[in-house]
């Protein structure tokens, strides 16, 4: 049974994943198809170059499957006389577009898995820390301008096909079972991050 509630899944392409199972799901992909989609509502955005296209304090929660690491971390402004940082931009809009403690769900291959270097387009390398820099009472990347502030809910290493949602009953005692058989440590990273922002 879906619940009550809006979610945004970021570079969702066709398929756009939705973790909490919200009933209003929306997604942002860098196309729209021939044939929109009936399913879920889509809009068309470079989310390297823009801001989310959608108004301050609109989702319940917001997702990014295997996204973040195609966003770059620095770019040359349009006049090419200083450097912007997109990442940080991204996060900033992530945190303004979720409701005060809206979830912002994340899953990253992350140092050091080779499959965090191994696709050509994968510019913004994710490490079992990054996250902390946008999380706490006074986060690091306001020194860089990231506007914003999270609580870390959940972060740790996880197996990508196990992380498709966001219910974690039960999870601990197999996810241990899984390490033991499996031959390969985890490649994924998983964040679950809270907005902290006073309430609307």
């Amino acid at each position: 049974m879906p619940r009550s509630g809006r979610h945004l899944d970021l570079g969702c392409g066709l398929n756009p994943r939705n973790p909490y199972g919200f009933d209003d799901l929306h997604g942002i992909d860098l196309v729209m198809p021939a044939q929109p989609p009936a399913a879920f509502q889509l809009r068309v955005a470079n989310l390297a170059m823009a801001p989310i296209p959608y108004p301050a304090d609109h989702f319940d929660a917001v997702s990014a499957f295997d996204f973040l690491e195609h966003v770059p971390r620095v770019l040359a402004t349009s006049d090419g006389q200083a450097t912007r940082f997109p990442f940080l931009d991204l996060m900033g809009e992530i945190w303004r577009v979720l409701k005060p403690g809206g979830q912002f769900y994340a899953l990253t291959p992350a140092y050091p898995s080779a499959e965090a270097f191994q696709d050509p387009t994968h510019v913004n390398i994710i490490t079992a820390e990054t996250h902390t820099y946008f999380c706490g009472t006074a986060p690091y990347a306001a020194h860089y301008g990231f506007r914003g502030r999270f609580a870390c809910q959940r972060a740790g290493w996880m197996y990508a096909k196990y992380a498709e949602t966001a219910d974690w009953s039960g999870r601990k005692r197999w996810r241990s079972a899984l390490r033991r058989l499996s031959s390969a440590p985890p490649t994924h990273f998983l964040w679950e991050l809270s907005a902290l922002k006073p309430p609307i």
